[in-house]
């Protein structure tokens, strides 16, 4: 890789996906603190089902974000 995409990767792509992988982990904190405070009843309703559901999704997503972060700084060594 040369030079110039090496420092676009660095200086532009990477910072954007970090934002973003830390605005997704402050939802998925609340969302799980969410389901956490429901009261047991209506944690296993359908709507806290989804809830939880929701929270695993954001969850993967940071996973995801996470495992991207790595491979474009491979690509940046």
């Amino acid at each position: 890789m040369n030079d110039a995409r090496r420092k676009r990767l660095l200086e532009s792509v990477l910072p954007l996906i970090s934002e973003a992988r830390c605005h997704l982990e402050e939802v998925g904190s609340e969302e799980t603190e969410a389901v956490d405070n429901l009261p047991d009843g209506l944690r296993e309703s359908e709507r806290g089902q989804r809830m939880q559901e929701i929270a695993y999704a954001l969850d993967d997503a940071v996973t995801a974000l996470e495992s991207l972060e790595d491979s474009l700084r491979e690509c940046t060594e």
